[in-house]
C-alpha cells in the first residue's frame, strides 16, 4: 500500500477558503464531506474543529478512502468513513443516531487521480479500459453498459447527459464497431464520426455522458437534493460544487424551490467561481461553481 500511496499526485481542493466561509464552521459541529476523495477540503475542516467536533467522510472510490484516512489521520476530532454514496446519507445518520449535521459539503468532480489513472478508463487521452466507474465493486463498465444498451438508448445518454449535437451518429457508429474495449477504440469511433473542429469538445462530452451515466450521477445528486434539508440541523449549511452545467441547473432550481417553501436561505445569489490566481494555478478549478444556502426551517 505504501508504494501505491506514494504515486498519488498531489490534490488541489478547489475554493477552500470560500469552502470554509460558506459552511460557516462551528468547531462543536458535526460535518459531512460527501464526496471525502482524498480529504483535500476535510482536513481544512478538521482544522477548525475541535475534540468534540465530529467528521462524516463518504466516497464511492474505496482506494481514494483509505488514502483519505491515512491523510487525516493526525487531527484529533472523531472521523467516521464510508466507502458509499452522498444520497445514502439517511442510512448513515440513523446509525449514529444523529437528528441532523452543522455542514454537508459535496465537491462533484472527478479528482485528478482517478482522471490521470489509465485502469479507470475516466479520460480519452490515455489507453485504459472501458470502465469508468468510481465504486469498483460495481459490475456495470461502460463498455458492459455500451453492449447493453440499444442505439437509441445510446443516443439519449450521450445527447442528454453530453449535451453533444453529433450523438445520434456517434451512438450508431458506436454500436456498429466490431472492437470496443478501450478508451482508444471509442476515442476511434468519436473521431471518424465528427468534424475537426472542437473534436476534443465532443470526445470530452462523449466521455462525460458516459460516465454520469454508468455512475448514475444525476440520479443520486436528485435524490439527495430531494431530501437534503432533512440532514441538516436549523442553521445547517449546504455547499455544493459543480462542474457542469446539468448539475448546476439541479442545484440551482433546487435551490430556489426550497427557498419559495421558507424552509431554506439561498447565500450565493449567483455562483462563486475561482479567482483568475487560483484558475491559472489550478486548471480543473476553471469550470467550478459554489452554491450554498442555510436551512432557516
Amino acid at each position: 500500500m505504501k508504494s501505491s500511496q506514494a504515486s498519488v499526485p498531489h490534490h488541489i481542493p478547489v475554493m477552500v477558503q470560500e469552502v470554509l466561509s460558506s459552511l460557516n464552521i462551528q468547531p462543536n459541529g458535526i460535518y459531512v464531506d460527501g464526496t471525502i476523495g482524498f480529504g483535500g477540503h476535510s482536513k481544512h475542516i478538521l482544522s477548525h474543529l475541535s475534540p468534540k467536533g465530529q467528521l462524516i467522510g463518504i466516497d464511492r472510490d474505496g482506494l481514494a478512502l483509505e488514502i483519505c484516512k491515512s491523510n487525516l489521520q493526525s487531527y484529533p476530532s472523531p472521523k467516521y468513513f464510508y466507502q458509499s454514496s452522498y444520497h445514502k446519507l439517511t442510512n448513515i445518520l440513523q446509525e449514529f443516531r444523529i437528528p441532523g449535521v452543522n455542514g454537508i459539503l459535496l465537491d462533484l468532480g472527478i479528482s485528478s487521480f482517478q482522471l490521470n489513472s489509465p485502469n479507470r478508463g475516466f479520460s480519452y487521452s490515455t489507453n485504459g479500459p472501458l470502465d469508468m466507474r468510481f465504486d469498483l465493486s460495481s459490475s456495470k463498465t461502460v463498455s458492459k453498459m455500451i453492449l447493453e444498451s440499444s442505439e437509441e438508448e445510446l443516443a439519449f445518454i450521450i445527447r442528454t447527459f453530453g449535451e453533444e449535437r453529433y450523438a445520434k451518429n456517434i451512438a450508431k457508429k458506436i454500436k456498429q464497431a466490431k472492437l470496443l474495449q478501450t478508451t482508444m477504440d471509442l476515442a476511434e469511433v468519436i473521431r471518424k464520426c465528427t468534424p475537426p473542429a472542437h473534436r476534443n469538445r465532443s470526445y470530452a462530452r462523449v466521455f462525460q455522458a458516459l460516465r454520469i451515466a454508468v455512475n448514475q450521477e444525476l440520479d443520486r445528486l436528485k435524490n439527495f437534493l430531494e431530501n437534503c434539508l432533512d440532514f441538516l440541523l436549523l442553521g445547517g449549511r449546504l455547499v455544493i460544487i459543480s462542474y457542469h452545467s446539468l448539475e448546476d441547473r439541479l442545484v440551482k432550481h433546487t435551490f430556489k424551490d426550497l427557498q419559495k417553501e421558507k424552509r431554506f436561505s439561498i447565500l450565493t445569489k449567483k455562483p462563486i467561481i475561482p479567482s483568475e490566481i487560483e484558475c491559472n494555478e489550478n486548471s480543473r478549478a476553471k469550470s467550478a461553481k459554489l452554491r450554498s444556502g442555510e436551512r432557516i426551517l
